[in-house]
C-alpha cells in the first residue's frame, strides 16, 4: 500500500517537471462552467388550487366554508382538513365540534357511496352535529365511484378518490368507526356549499 502511494506520488512530480521543462507554465485552478452533476429532472407542474366547502357550525347551524386546497390529498386530505377546525380567519365566525386529532384519520369508500372513516384510539363518540360536519364535507367534495382503484383497504373498501373526480349521483353516508364505538349519518340535510 505505501508503495502504490509513493509511486503515484513520484508519477504526479515527474508530471509537473515535463510540463515545465516543455515551458508550459504553471497556473491555479481555472473556473469554467458549471459543475457536473448528474441526470436533471425538472420541477414537477404545481397543482392547480381546488376550491372545496368545509361544514363549520356558524351560530350553531351547519354552514359551508371555502378552502383553497392543492396537491392530490383526495378525500383523506379534505376530512383531515377538517378535523384541523377552522383557520384564525374562519374562526371570527366558525366553530366545530369535531376533535382536533392528532394522529390522521383512515378514510375509504365501499360500492354504496358510504365513506368510512377510522379514528386514533381514544377519541370520544361525536355529537350529531360532528357526524353532519363530517357527512356533509364528504358529501359535498366532487368524487366519482366509476374511476376508483381497485386495490381494497383493510376495511374490505378500495381507496379514497381524488378530490377533483366528478360526483357520483344518488346520497352519500360516512360511517365513523372509533374505540368500540360507530356511527352512521348520510348527507340528506345538508346545506347547498355557499359560503355564510
Amino acid at each position: 500500500m505505501r508503495r502504490s502511494r509513493v509511486a503515484a506520488l513520484l508519477a504526479g512530480f515527474t508530471a509537473a517537471l515535463t510540463l515545465s521543462a516543455c515551458g508550459v507554465p504553471p497556473s491555479d485552478v481555472i473556473q469554467a462552467g458549471a459543475p457536473a452533476s448528474g441526470l436533471f429532472s425538472p420541477d414537477p407542474k404545481p397543482s392547480v388550487p381546488t376550491v372545496i366547502p368545509l361544514y363549520f357550525l356558524h351560530n350553531g347551524d351547519l354552514a359551508p366554508y371555502s378552502r383553497k386546497v392543492s396537491g392530490p390529498g383526495g378525500i383523506g386530505g379534505v376530512v383531515r382538513l377538517l378535523f384541523g377546525g377552522p383557520t384564525t380567519s374562519e374562526a371570527v365566525t366558525a366553530t366545530t365540534e369535531l376533535p382536533h386529532l392528532t394522529n390522521t384519520p383512515e378514510v375509504a369508500i365501499s360500492g354504496d357511496n358510504t365513506f368510512s372513516i377510522q379514528l386514533p384510539e381514544g377519541v370520544p363518540p361525536f355529537s350529531h352535529l360532528a357526524m353532519r360536519q363530517l357527512a356533509c364535507t364528504v358529501a359535498h367534495v366532487a368524487v366519482t365511484f366509476a374511476a376508483l382503484p381497485t386495490d381494497p383497504n383493510r376495511y374490505g373498501a378500495t381507496a379514497a378518490p381524488p378530490v377533483n373526480a366528478q360526483r357520483s349521483p344518488g346520497h352519500t353516508s360516512v360511517h365513523v368507526l372509533g374505540d368500540g364505538w360507530a356511527m352512521k349519518q348520510s348527507d340528506a340535510s345538508c346545506p347547498d356549499p355557499v359560503q355564510p
